[in-house]
């Protein structure tokens, strides 16, 4: 078993798989997932919040940037995550495979953080397709992986901080020919083939040269040339082949190394970035939404066929109802037209990561509900005519209510809003998730 894990250990080291390239790799890493983790969290709370949360309206633009900084995180995690496991890929061979507890504690710690890394990011892109083929719900899931992934990362910078710490600079990991100075309990003794050849060499002795069956060495040469060859079978032929396989040039390896992981992160950021940030708008190659596509020149996620209100939305009965407590009153949609209109630049910024600026028409919100008394405290509860769905339903708080850039939009960019986008009315707050922006409007409550 020892010989086997150190032959294998042997076998995938580099100049690149070693403490200080895992620390390297290891610190974008933790700052990707942790500005993740923190976008993650205000986008989780925008669409749960806790009663006393109260949430900034200014600047309007705010959650287009956290959400797309979110997404674009994510996805630079891919090719980050893939580099540390190439770089501790030795680790997985050690002997004895656990040392202690604290050891332990760390390798199912690590086990934990890669598998749940994995399900977060993979779903977490699958979810930018607007693709779900997991059997579980995406947000609660998504939202209890990052809570898992933070605590085992926790767990394993406090047992390796010491390692960390060494290998933290440079100038603490290489000796003076650059070769990287191993920790002690990570050095690998050379296999007994290898001692045989690096005594047979230190003699200017090649063992392939010694195996004519008619002469006769000393006893002590004897056993090198022996032990020198190859093993039989596959395998033991295979571990040769890696012994004898020359070294890469190391330093030229790590820039090699570094330099392909910073352009291939680079470069899947710099294609899809332009699905939320407009100067990157040309170069959106891997984004599935451009923007300026779509009815009124904007993309959508759920349409009108889907939330099954083709006809509702439609009808020429449709009104908008707004109640507070026993007052009521109803708008049709030329009623609301006859009211002042207002215009906002305000943002469509989605939690699969696009987002556009989009310039909407409409009455304003504070001024519809205080037609049924609303307050400055209030907030709401609003309703479409989608027939189901998990955002049908929308709570608003009333720092959304009285911001005088909501609107319940009836226009969008120069146009009337088309189905698509929620005709004959929709919601349009600063700084709110997409989902939250209610489409087709149906009934309004002001919750006292």
């Amino acid at each position: 078993m020892r010989e086997m894990l150190y032959g294998l250990r042997r076998a995938v080291s580099s100049p690149n798989r070693n403490a200080r390239t895992a620390v390297v790799i290891g610190r974008l890493l933790g700052a990707a997932f942790t500005i993740c983790l923190f976008t993650g969290l205000y986008s989780h709370f925008l669409q749960d919040p806790a009663s006393w949360m109260r949430f900034p309206t200014s600047p309007v633009s705010l959650y287009r940037f956290t959400q797309g900084i979110h997404i674009t995180s994510g996805i630079a995690c891919f090719p980050l995550l893939f580099a540390k496991l190439y770089a501790v890929m030795p680790q997985l061979f050690k002997f004895p495979p656990i040392k202690s507890v604290v050891e332990g504690l760390e390798r199912g710690s690590i086990a934990i953080f890669v598998a749940a890394s994995l399900v977060e990011i993979f779903t977490g892109l699958l979810d930018t397709f607007q693709y779900y083929p997991e059997p579980f719900d995406f947000r609660q899931t998504h939202f209890a992986m990052a809570i898992v992934i933070g605590g085992s990362l926790a767990v394993h910078i406090g047992v390796k901080l010491p390692l960390i710490q060494r290998y933290w600079l440079k100038k603490n990991s290489y000796d003076a020919n650059g070769d990287f100075i191993t920790p002690e309990e990570d050095v690998v003794p050379p296999s007994a083939q290898q001692t045989a050849r690096a005594r047979l060499a230190a003699q200017d002795l090649d063992e392939a040269g010694l195996r004519d069956p008619a002469l006769v060495y000393s006893k002590g040469l004897t056993d090198d040339v022996v032990a020198s060859r190859p093993p039989r079978g596959v395998v033991g032929r295979v571990f040769d082949w890696i012994d004898r396989t020359p070294q890469v040039d190391k330093m030229s390896s790590r820039r090699g190394f570094f330099a392909s992981i910073g352009v291939t992160t680079a470069a899947v950021v710099a294609f899809t970035v332009g699905q939320s940030a407009t100067p990157f708008t040309g170069i959106n190659f891997f984004a599935p939404r451009k923007n300026g596509y779509g009815p009124n020149s904007l993309p959508i996620n759920r349409s009108a066929a889907a939330a099954q209100v083709l006809e509702t939305a439609m009808s020429p009965d449709w009104t908008l109802t707004v109640t507070r407590g026993d007052a009521s009153n109803s708008f049709t949609l030329e009623q609301l037209e006859a009211m002042p209109q207002y215009e906002a630049a305000l943002p469509i910024a989605c939690v699969e990561g696009w987002s556009q600026m989009a310039h909407w028409k409409g009455v304003r919100l504070h001024d519809l509900v205080s037609l049924v008394g609303a307050t400055e405290p209030e907030s709401l509860k609003v309703t479409s005519l989608e027939k189901k769905g998990g955002y049908r339903i929308m709570l608003m708080g009333s720092e959304y209510v009285h911001d005088p850039s909501t609107l319940v939009a009836l226009h969008l960019n120069g146009e009337r809003l088309d189905i698509e986008h929620g005709y004959p009315a929709r919601m349009i707050a600063p700084g709110r998730p997409g989902v939250l922006q209610t489409k087709w409007l149906s009934t309004i409550e002001v919750l006292t």
